[in-house]
């Protein structure tokens, strides 16, 4: 066998030169760390970094022993995807109508409570960044900015309000009636909180509303001073729909809420608001027909990211069935543990009219602030766009049940 031969030289200065070139350097600390994302776990890595361990967990955190969220997020990392090949999938759209509102992709931010504990810009952040992407942002009762502010700050957004009936039926209306003046698109009633869920990781942490300082938070918050400046220099954290509390979270929602609210009410509650509804928190297709039937105009399939009943229906198995039940009778929509654009594309392809996201946005929040969010949806939105292009798709149309196999199923 012959030895190759090959011959050697002495490096060019100039070869040399080319091979040596330096990122630039980002001066901006938060679009330095932004900038070396590219999944929304790696944006939760960050966030973890910067945000105190209460308010963190408060968000990433879920009830009892979260097998809910364990087993949602295992759903869309047990599917596999069937693609088409040699299909012209240069320019691709993944606009879509809802509620009878043009939006630039299918997934729109949830609404979140206690938005400016997990960051400063909060609401305003979410709301600003939904106008600009052209998606909805949904503002939840026990948001921090109020109805008013969030309509200030994004008046050409798809702006949804969230609704919890309180026990104070009056005050729960008063925020409605705001609503409607504000120019809100829609009413999302939030059904899976007749009490609030046993989330454990606020109890370990003693998490309350404000904060509490104690040596272990304080030890915990000494090496993310960001956030205890911007805690501590901007306006006081408060809920803008309520007056004040003290206590825990989860005391807070068992005193308000309403145990008692049934479909009348929410006959009724709709006939009030007068335009678009959107129930939340549905959980069975039974309670889905029951809806359509009433005449509601959306449902999200949700058990709240897995922080109220644990071991909850898994919203994105219940979905084919709902939608084979209600064909078109209403807009289906789903939420909990998407994490990856690619789990919003399966989920569409299964049948879902829409996706909401709630933590894979807030990492972002936490992360930094009004760009951090902006980094979260760009990383979701270009997800989107390469998997439909792999699939051989160019449009949301085009998407078909088919495209989706579920190689690994946890039966309920």
């Amino acid at each position: 066998m012959s030895k190759i031969k090959i011959r050697r030289r002495f490096p060019n200065p100039k070869d040399i030169l080319q091979l040596l070139k330096f990122k630039p350097l980002v001066l901006n600390g938060r679009r330095r760390r932004l900038s070396g994302a590219h999944t929304i776990y790696d944006l939760r890595s960050i966030a973890k970094r910067r945000t105190p361990q209460a308010p963190f967990d408060y968000t990433d955190g879920s009830a009892d022993m979260e097998i809910s969220i364990s087993r949602a997020r295992k759903a869309f990392e047990g599917i596999e995807f069937q693609p088409s090949i040699l299909k012209d999938v240069r320019d691709v759209d993944l606009s879509l109508e809802v509620l009878g509102k043009r939006v630039s992709m299918p997934l729109g931010i949830a609404p979140t409570g206690f938005t400016r504990m997990m960051h400063t810009e909060g609401e305003f952040a979410g709301a600003t960044a939904a106008e600009e992407f052209g998606i909805p942002f949904a503002l939840s009762t026990m948001g921090t900015r109020s109805i008013e502010e969030v309509a200030g700050v994004a008046p050409e957004g798809i702006n949804w309000f969230q609704l919890y009936m309180w026990k104070d039926r009056d005050r729960s209306m008063a925020l409605v009636e705001r609503a409607k003046a504000a120019g809100f698109d829609a009413l999302m009633l939030t059904v899976d909180v007749p009490v609030a869920g046993d989330r454990l990781r606020d109890k370990y942490n003693g998490m309350t509303i404000p904060p509490a300082l104690t040596l272990k938070t304080i030890t915990n918050a000494l090496p993310r001073p960001e956030w205890w400046i911007n805690f501590l220099t901007t306006d006081a954290l408060k809920f803008a729909s309520l007056d004040s509390w003290n206590g825990t979270v989860g005391e807070l929602l068992d005193t308000m809420f309403d145990p008692t609210v049934d479909f009348e009410d929410l006959q009724w509650i709709k006939e009030q608001w007068g335009g678009k509804v959107i129930v939340k928190g549905v959980q069975n297709v039974s309670d889905a027909k029951k809806l359509a039937s009433l005449g509601v105009d959306a449902v999200v399939l949700s058990n709240h990211g897995g922080r109220q009943l644990d071991r909850a229906p898994v919203p994105f198995y219940l979905l084919p069935e709902v939608r084979r039940e209600l064909k078109n009778d209403l807009e289906v929509m789903i939420d909990t543990g998407i994490m990856h654009g690619a789990d919003v594309i399966a989920a569409m392809a299964q049948g879902a009219s829409f996706t909401l996201v709630g933590r894979a946005y807030l990492y972002g929040l936490m992360a930094g602030g009004r760009e951090g969010v902006d980094r979260a949806l760009t990383i979701l939105q270009g997800q989107m766009l390469r998997t439909m292009k792999l699939l051989g798709v160019r449009s949301l149309a085009e998407l078909e049940p088919s495209h989706v196999k579920l190689v690994y199923e946890q039966r309920r």
